[in-house]
């Protein structure tokens, strides 16, 4: 499945099917009217505690506001989430007291690619392309469903808050 062939006809992030932790598909219409954070995630990287402590700060501060962090676990940079996707939640969620949903791990880059992740890159092009080239790329997206932004793996979340407060007062 190609990349036109996996977002041909899809017009914003909620006209896509992903499945949850446990294998189950999640219509990411359920999102309609909410802010998200797109974010593919990794617990062995050298980002991972910066990423996800304020990640689940900022989940805290705007989830009562509408805002949602939706983590894709990703194994394709340099194996550094090896693990079961339920290993991948019990770590985010002990560790980092994850309240957001983590979904089933993804490849976001390649043939066999995430469509969702294939439209993310269409509608937001990287500094050096449409790959993504690390763990914790962030995608912020509209209450519409639309990208607004790609934020590149170094970029630390708490950087955007005023991206996010901007996109919450949007209609």
């Amino acid at each position: 499945m190609g990349a036109t062939s996996s977002i041909a006809g899809k017009s914003s992030v909620h006209d896509f099917t992903v499945k949850d932790s446990r294998g189950k598909d999640v219509d990411l219409s359920v999102y309609k009217g909410k802010v998200l954070l797109i974010v593919n995630v990794a617990s062995k990287c050298g980002l991972t505690n910066s990423n996800y402590t304020q990640l689940t700060e900022l989940y805290r501060k705007y989830r009562d506001k509408g805002f949602e962090i939706l983590a894709f676990p990703c194994n394709q940079f340099l194996n550094q989430e090896p693990g079961p996707v339920e290993e991948t939640v019990q770590f985010v969620c002990e560790r980092f007291s994850a309240e957001y949903p983590i979904f089933a791990k993804v490849k976001v880059n390649g043939k066999d690619s995430e469509p969702l992740f294939e439209y993310l890159k269409a509608n937001a092009g990287g500094f050096m392309g449409s790959a993504i080239k690390w763990n914790f790329t962030k995608f912020l997206i509209s209450k519409k469903g639309k990208v607004i932004r790609r934020i590149g793996s170094r970029t630390e979340p708490s950087t955007i808050e005023a991206d996010i407060q901007k996109a919450l007062e949007e209609p």
